[in-house]
């Protein structure tokens, strides 16, 4: 590897954790270590704090704090909400709705409830750009839908759902529940969290800790705990609470709104140097759209080259990225969103994705397009 300090350009995996989380994480852990169930003060300060922190998260999105359920992160909240809304609705339907591009945690619960429980899951196609289309969703829904599950941001390409359209759809036209995966846009997508009726959210994609997630579902919406033997949470997830990383969820997400004008501007001007660059070069093509699209990703094809050779070639320069969601790095699969787009072979085995964030310089950006000419050179791919 060269001397030179690594790049990490795959934010959209995982984010470090923030300074001052971090700081708070060591206090808290030191002093606050007893479990917020008990009944002896020491259970009950934790416990105080950790309410603290679930008002303050509802205030910070205007929602209810009694609508807020703390998880391990979002791929337990998609679980349980997907499951949890299906299993406690079936008498009224067994008909489910989502897209073909969601987050395996998504379309993994809607497989099982297929293959398992024998529901009936209409999933919406896509556009060249990751978009569905709000004719396809509205003649989709019918009587006995009673849940429709859309991701706001796409981790793959970035792009934007019209997440506030489909939620007038499907209320003027079902009496099914929406819920968003809101994991790619908190912190960065502006979003009402009115028009929905349950959304999941982590901690560790907008700089917090990993293992911390809230489950949103308001009061209105029927659902079956999944997790029970318990009263933490108000009965909605039974086990010992992490009341650290519970606490800890307020601060990360009121550092993240805070610095949002600061870290939008800075990942913009990235984003647009990195795509004129890329756009630039014959081999290449973006995959990710120009329009209604997350400045924190941009997602590309090398024609010439598999997504494995340049994955290790930016490893071994010190650069890091990845080639689709990281829950299927390690499958053989190529990226579901980019085959649902109708992409060619040749994109489809030569895509990279890049996770842009404040913290990357201009300096790394030119830098990540220098080693990618020298890898194309360098595997018989010159620059023409």
């Amino acid at each position: 590897m060269p001397n030179l300090n690594p790049i990490y350009f795959d934010h959209v995996s995982s984010t470090p954790v923030h300074p001052e989380v971090l700081k708070s994480q060591s206090e808290l852990s030191l002093l606050h270590y007893a479990n917020s169930e008990a009944l002896h003060d020491a259970g009950h300060r934790i416990a105080s704090m950790v309410e603290k922190s679930r008002e303050s998260i509802a205030a910070l999105l205007k929602i209810k704090p009694e609508s807020i359920t703390f998880t391990s992160g979002a791929t337990e909240s998609n679980n349980a909400i997907i499951k949890g809304i299906a299993f406690a609705n079936i008498t009224k339907g067994k008909h489910l709705i989502t897209t073909s591009v969601e987050h395996s945690s998504v379309l993994e619960s809607f497989k099982q409830l297929e293959t398992s429980f024998g529901f009936e899951v209409t999933y919406l196609s896509v556009d060249k750009e990751g978009r569905i289309s709000l004719d396809e969703l509205k003649n989709a829904l019918r009587t006995d839908t009673t849940l429709v599950s859309i991701m706001h941001v796409n981790n793959e390409i970035g792009t934007i759902m019209p997440v506030k359209a489909c939620s007038k759809i499907i209320k003027e036209n079902s009496t099914a529940y929406f819920h968003v995966d809101e994991v790619q846009a908190i912190g960065k997508i502006p979003f009402d969290f009115s028009f929905v009726d349950a959304a999941s959210c982590s901690a560790h994609k907008i700089n917090g800790v990993k293992g911390s997630g809230l489950m949103i579902v308001k009061e209105k919406v029927k659902i079956l705990s999944l997790i029970t033997g318990g009263q933490q949470e108000n009965g909605h997830r039974g086990g010992t609470a992490n009341a650290i990383n519970n606490i800890l969820f307020a601060k990360t997400l009121r550092l993240a709104l805070s610095e949002y004008d600061s870290h939008l501007k800075q990942v913009q001007l990235l984003n647009a140097y990195l795509r004129d660059e890329l756009k630039a070069i014959k081999e290449i093509i973006v995959n990710s759209p120009e329009h209604d699209v997350s400045p924190y990703i941009i997602n590309f094809s090398v024609l010439t080259l598999s997504s494995e050779v340049l994955l290790n070639w930016f490893n071994s320069q010190g650069i890091y990225v990845s080639a689709q969601s990281t829950c299927n790095s390690k499958t053989k699969h190529v990226s579901i969103t980019l085959q649902a787009m109708g992409l060619s072979e040749a994109a489809l085995n030569g895509s990279l994705r890049v996770g842009i964030a404040a913290s990357n310089t201009q300096e790394e950006a030119e830098r990540f397009i220098k080693v990618l000419k020298e890898g194309l050179v360098s595997y018989g791919s010159p620059l023409r």
